[in-house]
C-alpha cells in the first residue's frame, strides 16, 4: 500500500539531492534513513542524560540481604 504525500519542488530536489550522496534507491529509502537517524539521536539525548553525574557502582554500594 502506498500513498502520495505533497511537497513543493523545492523540497523534491533536496530529497532527490540527498538520494544520491546517500546512495539510496529511493525517496522513502531516504524518508525511512532521515527518520532512523533522528529516533537514534533522540534516544541518545535522553539515555546518556544522567551521564557524569552518577558515579560507578562498587562493591561497597550493595545492599547485603544476605544477613
Amino acid at each position: 500500500m502506498s500513498t502520495t504525500i505533497r511537497v513543493s519542488v523545492e523540497t523534491a530536489k533536496k530529497l532527490e539531492n540527498l538520494k544520491r550522496s546517500m546512495n539510496a534507491k529511493s525517496i522513502e529509502e531516504v524518508i525511512i534513513r532521515l527518520i532512523n537517524e533522528r529516533r537514534r539521536k533522540i534516544a541518545r539525548e535522553y539515555f546518556g542524560i544522567d551521564r557524569g553525574k552518577i558515579s560507578r557502582f562498587t562493591e561497597e554500594d550493595r545492599f547485603d540481604s544476605r544477613i
